[in-house]
């Protein structure tokens, strides 16, 4: 009777409250398993005019359509967990009317596990460190990009740290390496530390070296190449100040002694409508004069190339796409939201040879390889739902004629996209403790 006076009823109302919000969080502490499960369907249809992108090689104009399918999956515990991300990816083209199965495997597929203050990592597994440059995700590739071997992360307030043993071995062929994780990657073994300082008030440093062991195709010798270097930044309300930087020594699989090196400074201006950033990348290429035994090729290692040198992927390979002859690449990107769905994204590189390449002539060519412009538009309706589109093109000058990306340097080079990605949680089963 007394609970129905309206004096109590103010009294045991922040109680009830009170112990609401006490017994959830007695729940959330408790939590002894969990079980998510996420499905991804991700079409994407492409057009490319008067330039090689695989997995076309002839075809002029070129029209494709991929899709990937990923179910992931994790199963955690207090102490340890498991983390499975299959995926499979379908493929048409002109020439096949009906779809074909590029790829059926395992995008990751590790175990992790807690030892008080290190967390111990085995199996396949996405590597992004950093700003992506030298190891990322891939997270446009329809396959993505992993690495398999045991990563040891250590962390605290303001100090991570990252080691890793990584290993490469014989791929099973029955489906298409193109789409494979993980058939891009060179090395045998490789062993990588990435450090981090975040002072958590705009000041960031990190730390990046790898020694890699990579083997000769016709030798079958191994050569080991270290990667050195790091990256600062410093955030204020506006701006943004970077240098990225790294050095490379060793031996290339060719067994030349290397030097090489990458240098990317950039700044960011943040307004309220829009964001610009003004940067360059140098990339090194050999001397005219280097000897044969030596290179002077910066190999920028397992990251990606688009998110630098542009969508088009004309400049990925290095040094095969210029030639040994080094790239400079100054570039200007904005984003203009459009409202809190719709955003417009414009890109904007000049690329130049650092070395230039000479003609059937022998005679000297200028290092001016052209410009590219990309526009595209990003819109997400609904959490669960994204939706990209672009269109870019490349304008040549006449070295391109030297170089294996663009068909006629006298014409447009021209690639755009549709891309729908519609990603949702199936699963997600959760226990208790008593």
């Amino acid at each position: 009777m007394i609970i129905k006076t309206p004096a109590n009823k103010g009294i045991l109302l922040p109680f009830i409250i009170l112990s609401v919000f006490q017994l959830c969080a007695q729940q959330k502490d408790s939590l002894s398993q969990q079980f998510l499960m996420n499905i991804e369907i991700r079409p994407r249809a492409e057009y490319t005019s008067n330039y090689i992108l695989p997995p076309n090689d002839s075809i002029d104009p070129y029209f494709y359509i991929t899709q990937r399918n990923r179910i992931s999956m994790q199963y955690a515990r207090e102490k340890w967990l498991v983390k499975s991300d299959l995926q499979e990816i379908h493929f048409w083209d002109e020439n096949n009317k009906a779809s074909k199965v590029g790829s059926i495997n395992f995008y990751q597929l590790y175990f992790e596990t807690k030892f008080k203050s290190l967390n111990i990592r085995l199996g396949r597994q996405s590597v992004l460190l950093d700003n992506g440059r030298l190891f990322s995700d891939a997270p446009w590739a329809q396959q993505g990009r992993a690495h398999e071997g045991i990563r040891i992360i250590k962390s605290s307030k303001y100090f991570s740290n990252d080691f890793f043993f990584l290993f490469t071995r014989k791929y099973g062929t029955e489906f298409e390496p193109t789409y494979s994780p993980v058939a891009s990657n060179k090395y045998k073994y490789l062993l990588l530390n990435n450090l981090t300082y975040n002072d958590n008030h705009g000041f960031l440093f990190s730390s990046l070296n790898t020694v890699d062991f990579l083997e000769n195709a016709n030798s079958g010798k191994l050569y080991s190449r270290a990667t050195a270097g790091g990256r600062i930044e410093y955030k204020t309300k506006q701006w943004y100040y970077t240098l990225n930087s790294y050095l490379q020594f060793g031996r290339n699989a060719k067994g030349q002694k290397l030097f090489a090196y990458y240098f990317q400074p950039e700044v960011k201006l943040s307004l309220l409508k829009s964001t610009w950033r003004l940067g360059a990348e140098i990339i090194s290429g050999s001397s005219p004069h280097i000897s044969d035994g030596s290179s002077g090729d910066f190999d920028v290692l397992y990251g990606v190339t688009w998110k630098f040198n542009g969508n088009m992927n004309v400049f990925t390979r290095f040094p095969t796409d210029v030639n040994g002859k080094g790239l400079v690449n100054p570039y200007l990107f904005t984003v203009i939201p459009l409202n809190s769905k719709l955003s417009l994204r414009s890109d904007f590189h000049l690329f130049y040879t650092q070395y230039p390449l000479l003609n059937n002539l022998d005679q000297k060519m200028t290092k001016f390889l052209g410009y590219e412009s990309d526009l595209s538009l990003k819109y997400i309706p609904v959490k669960e739902l994204e939706i990209n589109y672009a269109f870019s093109f490349y304008k040549s000058t006449n070295t391109m004629e030297y170089l294996p990306k663009i068909q006629d340097e006298n014409k447009l080079a021209i690639w755009s996209y549709l891309m729908i990605s519609y990603s949702f949680n199936a699963v997600n089963l959760k226990h208790y403790k008593n």
